[in-house]
């Protein structure tokens, strides 16, 4: 077995440029500049952080992307603590408690199964289909399948095993919150991977993951990857004292200058085959409007598909067309910040926040979902106000996402007197619109991932790490926090960064090399079974 420090100088003369620098980009040169690699990251903004934007005002702190992230797998753990971020932690008060509307009136939702099947949040029909689903589940009818829709939707996967008024009150108003899309749109295979395996493997999802749950103890022992004595994380959701884009300002501040390059717009990535496998890749890019190029022996691309598009790529001094990579829709999103005198809250409910489910747009609310920012974190407003955190949009209503801030400050008001009994004007508004908040992972999304192999298979050095990418998922994508996907995003970049390590010490092939450290389990390239 190498030790870790031959394994460096093995990689130490590797040169590696990242494209991008939201949260996956920094992550994934964050791991390789500790593995030794010599890397540079480019990004075309004039700061780095992606949808991790935070922002701090006369008193008030707010996040304009990703509000918590989680920290369920020991990868991010680690992460957190090799950046020394766990002083800054803020884990939100009464997170359990979150709600969503039923009927116009806001309705906190059970924990747990047994306390739903206890509660009135769903009719008795329902109840007894979820109780029921073990013996009860439909099978998926591949004959209605359209040549447009080649993979089954969100809603017809959770509506043949719960029933429509699960999809209705829980799932659509839960998928608009944590991705903007909705259930008839959203490929399940590509949206809750986990519990698509579970029924590809057990039929029902009830028993199966009761019985995945319990093999994992049994195989595992309890302990997973060698974390015996680690600590053990805290379950739900956290933030930073200072916001999300705390994290990525630690991976930039300890990336340096030297390796994050800001406003620099990559324009072309060349690849030209050498004797040696080394030094293949030319990029050039604009940095303050002044033409540079850079030389790399891989390429590590972070970038949307929309922006990937818009690169222009050569192989052997010839053009590389990328016709085959396809369209990714994308969904827009407006994210409001307003505050109100607690004295003008006539209804204030504490907990995480609430959600809207669409089938509420009769009863007169236009919104996806409200964040209670300063019942969560306490520090992020004065004590004799409260902030909230609003999102409009989506796939549900894209132009509404576009409207002015006069126009969306009047919907926001209307949604929050009604649920919360807001009074008056609020006394403060911030408004942030993201184009293209989220890719859609819509039913025919492997167009799109099988794009992505191609690219990788045809440009020997070129690796796609971004969150378009999702062929490899050990993690589950389901049920996060609002905008809250920043942990798959560093545990994605960081499994592919191990494979990418293996496969360039040992010279093999990338999908050889992530389907050894994926069913291995090895989180080091030092410790994997080609030594």
């Amino acid at each position: 077995m190498a030790s870790p420090a031959k394994q460096d100088q093995r990689t130490s003369s590797k040169k590696v440029a990242v494209v991008g620098a939201g949260v996956s980009g920094l992550a994934a040169a964050y791991k390789l500049k500790s593995h030794g690699f010599s890397v540079t990251v480019l990004e075309a903004d004039q700061r780095a952080g992606g949808k991790l934007k935070s922002v701090s005002y006369n008193g008030l702190i707010w996040d304009e992307g990703a509000n918590t992230m989680t920290e369920s797998e020991p990868e991010v753990q680690c992460l957190l603590d090799d950046l020394g971020l766990r002083e800054k932690q803020q884990f939100p008060i009464s997170q359990n408690k979150r709600y969503i509307v039923r009927n116009g009136v806001p309705v906190m939702v059970p924990t747990n199964p047994i306390a739903l099947i206890k509660s009135n949040f769903l009719s008795a029909k329902s109840k007894f289909q979820i109780i029921l689903e073990p013996f009860l589940w439909k099978k998926y009818n591949t004959s209605k399948v359209s040549n447009d829709d080649t993979e089954e939707s969100v809603s017809g996967f959770f509506q043949r095993h719960f029933g429509k008024e699960v999809v209705d009150y829980l799932i659509d108003p839960i998928v608009a919150g944590t991705s903007a899309g909705d259930p008839d749109s959203l490929s399940m295979s590509h949206s809750f991977p986990e519990l698509w395996n579970i029924e590809k493997r057990f039929g029902s999802i009830l028993a199966g993951l009761v019985l995945s749950k319990l093999s994992t103890k049994k195989e595992n022992g309890g302990v997973r990857n060698g974390t015996t004595g680690k600590r053990k994380p805290r379950r739900g959701s956290f933030s930073f004292q200072n916001g999300m884009q705390t994290l990525t300002d630690t991976l930039s501040k300890e990336l340096g200058e030297d390796v994050l390059k800001l406003r620099s717009e990559v324009l072309s990535l060349s690849y030209n085959a050498g004797k040696s496998a080394s030094q293949n890749w030319s990029l050039s890019y604009t940095k303050d409007h002044n033409s540079k190029d850079l030389i790399a022996d891989a390429v590590i691309m972070t970038a949307p598909v929309c922006s990937v598009r818009e690169m222009k790529f050569m192989k052997g001094g010839i053009p590389f067309p990328l016709n085959f990579l396809p369209e990714v829709a994308y969904m827009p999103l407006s994210v409001m910040i307003t505050t109100f005198r607690k004295e003008n809250v006539k209804r204030p409910l504490e907990g995480f926040g609430v959600l809207v489910p669409s089938l509420e747009q009769q009863n007169g609310l236009r919104t996806l979902g409200t964040l209670f920012s300063s019942m969560m974190f306490p520090n992020r407003a004065s004590n004799d106000e409260y902030l909230y955190t609003t999102f409009i949009g989506g796939s549900r209503n894209r132009e509404l996402a576009k409207s002015s801030t006069d126009e969306l400050k009047k919907i926001v008001t209307s949604d929050l007197r009604q649920l919360l009994g807001v009074e008056g004007e609020p006394s403060f508004v911030n408004h942030f619109y993201w184009s293209k908040a989220f890719p859609l992972y819509g039913r025919n999304y492997d167009s799109v991932v099988k794009a992505i192999g191609t690219m990788e298979k045809n440009l020997p050095g070129f690796f796609y790490a971004g969150n378009h990418r999702d062929e490899v998922q050990p993690y589950n994508t389901g049920l996060l926090s609002p905008v809250g996907r920043i942990s798959i995003h560093y545990l994605l970049s960081n499994f592919l960064i191990i494979a990418f390590i293996c496969c360039m010490t040992h010279n093999i092939n990338f999908q050889v090399a992530m389907k050894i450290h994926y069913w291995t389990g090895m989180l080091y390239c030092n410790s994997c079974i080609l030594q």
